[in-house]
């Protein structure tokens, strides 16, 4: 979310079958009448599969830090590795009551990138940042 002074903006992504999202530009026009509320809607198609790359699964999870998505995300784009999905969950441990956070990531690495690298690279920033993660392939 931007101030632009003393209105705000915000971008929001949402995805849904035709009739919810229908039903949700409606209210939204609804709640636009009065001038008070700007929308605007642009409508996207999914990404095209790029050929020349393999799809990984990551996940993580980790006594809940400032800063763990920033590190992932900045770790993968540093690596032109596109992030197609993110899911994060923060919860308490169950014995402790620890603030844990856990993040399930999909990527698509180029086929450009040797996988062993990668992995020992990414397994070494987890263990700088004391994470517990796996990256492994998705099998279709």
């Amino acid at each position: 979310m931007t101030t632009l002074g003393s209105e705000f903006a915000m971008l929001l992504l949402v995805s849904g079958n035709w009739h919810t999202l229908n039903r949700l530009e409606q209210e939204l026009d609804k709640l636009c009448e009065n001038g008070d509320l700007a929308v605007s809607i642009k409508k996207t198609d999914a990404k095209p599969v790029e050929e020349d790359r393999m799809p990984y699964a990551v996940d993580i999870v980790a006594l809940d830090q400032q800063g763990i998505v920033f590190n992932l995300a900045n770790f993968f784009a540093s690596r032109d590795i596109e992030i197609a999905d993110v899911a994060t969950r923060a919860y308490a441990a169950a014995h402790t009551g620890a603030a844990m956070f856990a993040v399930q990531m999909a990527i698509n690495v180029p086929s450009t990138i040797h996988v062993s690298q990668l992995r020992e690279e990414f397994l070494d920033l987890c263990d700088r940042l004391n994470l517990d993660a796996i990256l492994e392939p998705v099998k279709s």
